[in-house]
């Protein structure tokens, strides 16, 4: 089959698009055809070297967690899923060596769900990862209820834009952080926008005067560092990205595979509560313009690679 490989730690142009063995089945595990795969940060920095002390891997490596596609064959203890059975997965496995920047994938069922018949294979791929982590920060790590007031800070991004529509499906009031130029989109998501830069404390505390009740940082740094001064008595902080946040009483969320999360967001998403927006679309072959495009950090929504 066709893939993407790297062979050593490094930035894009260590990746190469070549031949590669079909994936082996295991019998807990099903054979998806991808159909779409989508970037995220965690792919280059796992490339680079920056999680080494914490993830097993095993070169050469294929990329990429998040996919979409359609079943192929199951194996022999599988009964959840069927050939042509549409799935979205997050597969994450206890080692880093076979990711989803591929023409298939053996993805283990604990982390597959069916895809919502509401989204298309590019906007399907784009949603587990992002999605996982955002609902699991909201509902586990930050347990946002309906009514209280949450602030996400990066709310335009693949994550926050994801966060911003599963905190409003909780019935919580939404404040997002963002550039200027995406206000009307965090708007039309059903969030206040606030912009970024000097004065971002005083911009949120018109907002919510006696504090907000829970925050989730996408970014990290001095936005990171402002956050407890915004929270109302007894409000929770959480980050994906940024360790720091322990030490400022709050919670740090690193997503786990899980099919009842990743069904919960597929029932949103065929309620109509949640879709997924796609910033662009690269051919697998250039999966390395893709991984550049996502590490400048400004896109509004997903990257995505399509796999003919």
């Amino acid at each position: 089959m066709k893939a993407i490989t790297y062979r050593s730690y490094g930035g894009p142009d260590v990746l190469e698009y070549g031949d590669v063995p079909e994936p082996k089945l295991g019998p807990d595990a099903v054979l998806v055809r991808v159909a779409a795969a989508s970037v995220n940060p965690v792919d280059w920095k796992i490339q680079g070297g920056y999680l080494d002390g914490m993830l097993d891997v095993v070169f050469p490596v294929i990329p990429g967690w998040d996919v979409a596609g359609v079943v192929e064959k199951v194996g022999v203890g599988v009964t959840e899923f069927a050939p042509g059975d549409e799935v979205i997965g997050y597969v994450r496995e206890d080692m880093v060596r076979r990711g989803t920047f591929a023409e298939y994938v053996a993805a283990p069922v604990r982390t597959l769900a069916r895809k919502p018949a509401t989204l298309d294979f590019a906007q399907a791929a784009g949603l587990p990862l992002a999605g996982l982590t955002a609902y699991q920060a909201l509902t586990r790590a930050l347990e946002v209820k309906p009514g209280e007031t949450v602030l996400v800070h990066a709310a335009a991004g693949g994550v926050g834009s994801l966060a911003v529509q599963i905190a409003v499906a909780l019935g919580a009031r939404v404040i997002g952080t963002a550039g200027e130029h995406n206000h009307d989109y965090l708007r039309s998501l059903g969030a206040e926008p606030v912009v970024y830069g000097d004065g971002l404390a005083d911009r949120v505390r018109a907002l919510a005067p006696e504090g907000v009740d829970a925050v989730l940082d996408l970014i990290g740094g001095d936005a990171l560092q402002l956050s407890p001064a915004l929270l109302a008595d007894g409000g929770r902080l959480a980050s994906v990205a940024d360790g720091a946040v322990l030490a400022l009483g709050g919670r740090y969320v690193f997503v786990r595979p899980d099919t009842a999360d990743l069904t919960a967001l597929t029932e949103l998403a065929e309620s109509g509560g949640l879709t997924v927006e796609v910033a662009a679309t690269f051919p697998l072959e250039r999966t390395a313009d893709a991984q550049r495009l996502n590490a400048t950090g400004h896109t509004r929504g997903k990257i995505v690679v399509t796999v003919p």
